[in-house]
């Protein structure tokens, strides 16, 4: 679904890399799926490609041990390791997209933005940013650091800068100078966190630009302004409280629960696409 999005709306060729492990119960991403995606986006843009990265070996080596048995999978735990793969850690920068993120407009702005001494580039999460790193009215030392992209509608005078890291934008060269992802990787092997690789990022990002919410909307319907719109959970209370999952190739319960119908023409091809995932 995520590829198929970005396809529709992409100006620029797509370098689509994907990160797996073969590590115990956790199922490798396959080299044939790999090699059909990487013929469906040279479809729309011959310069576009899908690289399958086998990163076992860098994983194994770096365990974030207190966080393995986790809620989320140790590939949700890949992202941080981007400067130690020799294919990323070469690049100028990379937009890190979770799955269930769904594209609804072209990226080429938000990626192009200006990093000039920055590491990462987010979105606030639409929960932690109340519980995390809530700092009042008043600036600290490494606020100076923070850069405020967002529009004025989105300003606080609180000072909160916890992002999602469901869509990350990394300056690779910045972030192997400062070496936060090695930071945040050693904060994943010697403490638990909620939500590990998300709190570690945080704790270890100093250098942060705040971003519209448009390039992360994580509430379960869309703005009209949205550009990534991210299947993120979503707490309900009411009749009960409950975690609502709902995933964007879960095309019933785009229809049933989310009332979402604006995707009909993605979930479509991917219909008609899925066997060969």
């Amino acid at each position: 679904m995520s590829i198929l999005s970005l396809m529709e709306y992409a100006s620029e060729p797509l370098n689509i890399y994907i990160l797996t492990i073969n590590y115990k119960d956790t199922v490798a991403f396959r080299q044939k799926t790999a090699d059909f995606l990487d013929k469906l986006v040279k479809r729309k843009n011959a310069k576009s490609f899908v690289k399958l990265i086998d990163a076992t070996e860098i994983f194994v080596k770096n365990l974030p041990k207190k966080n393995m048995g986790s809620y989320f999978t140790p590939c949700s735990m890949l992202r941080l390791y981007a400067d130690r793969v020799p294919e990323l850690a070469q690049l100028d920068r990379i937009l890190y997209l979770d799955y269930d993120v769904v594209c609804r407009g072209d990226i080429a702005e938000f990626y192009h933005t200006d990093l000039e001494g920055i590491e990462a580039a987010g979105v606030l999460d639409i929960y932690g940013r109340r519980f995390y790193k809530y700092h009042g009215i008043l600036k600290r030392e490494k606020d100076k650091y923070m850069v405020d992209a967002r529009d004025k509608r989105e300003w606080s005078v609180l000072k909160q800068d916890y992002m999602n890291s469901g869509v990350m934008l990394f300056n690779m060269q910045e972030c192997i100078k400062t070496g936060c992802l090695k930071k945040a990787v050693k904060l994943c092997a010697k403490r638990w966190m909620m939500l590990a690789d998300q709190a570690a990022l945080n704790k270890a990002i100093s250098k942060r630009k705040l971003m519209p919410r448009k390039y992360n909307e994580q509430e379960e319907r869309p703005r009209e302004d949205t550009i990534l719109h991210h299947f993120s959970n979503n707490f309900k209370f009411w009749p009960y409280f409950r975690v609502q999952k709902v995933k964007p190739f879960e095309i019933d319960k785009i229809h049933s629960v989310l009332k979402i119908y604006e995707y009909d023409n993605i979930l479509e091809e991917y219909k008609k696409l899925k066997d060969n995932l």
